[in-house]
């Protein structure tokens, strides 16, 4: 296998395991707001589920707060 190769796998393999642990880190905290504050609309999931990894821990620290949906999701 050539270098150039090898190298395309290496980031194909980094970016699938960063994809991974976002997708975990979405599921996480759609568990954590399901259990705190009950079913969730579908556009809080997809908007859960569509977050960029800094977001989605900015979220998840504010859920142990959080008094409503609003106050985990807001700016």
């Amino acid at each position: 296998m050539t270098r150039f190769a090898e190298r395309f796998l290496e980031k194909g393999r980094d970016e699938g395991r960063e994809e991974g642990i976002g997708q975990g880190e979405a599921r996480v905290l759609l568990r954590q707001l399901t259990l705190k504050f009950g079913p969730l609309p579908d556009p809080v999931r997809a908007r859960i589920e569509s977050a960029d990894a800094d977001t989605l821990l900015r979220w998840s620290e504010r859920v142990l707060t959080a008094d409503q949906l609003e106050d985990v999701l807001g700016a």
